[in-house]
């Protein structure tokens, strides 16, 4: 199995946002074979710390986290639309991000 690829996803109280693209994302990754594993927490809780252990965060809306963050971040709203001509992009994008990530 590749290696597990960590990714993170917030939204405003961590429970609703976050978990739909949490549990999509693993879902389609999962579906290209990849082994994901991603987190859903409340925005306010995301700090430079938090971020360093993930592999990339799977952003909601855009959010002035007060530090520059060492990881890719990859604008995933347009999954919670549930349209696949707007999903395709994101998956595409996390999928680039997984690859570079099972590479290492």
């Amino acid at each position: 199995m590749p290696k597990e690829v960590r990714l993170l996803a917030a939204c405003g109280a961590g429970v609703n946002s976050s978990h739909q693209i949490k549990d999509a994302v693993e879902e389609e990754m999962k579906k290209r074979g990849h082994n994901v594993h991603c987190d859903a927490v409340m925005i306010k809780d995301v700090n430079e710390d938090m971020l360093n252990k993930y592999d990339a965060y799977l952003t909601i809306a855009k959010t002035d986290l007060a530090f520059t963050p060492k990881i890719p971040l990859i604008e995933a709203g347009p999954i919670l639309y549930r349209i696949p001509a707007m999903a395709q992009p994101v998956y595409d994008n996390i999928e680039k991000v997984v690859k570079e990530v099972e590479s290492k």
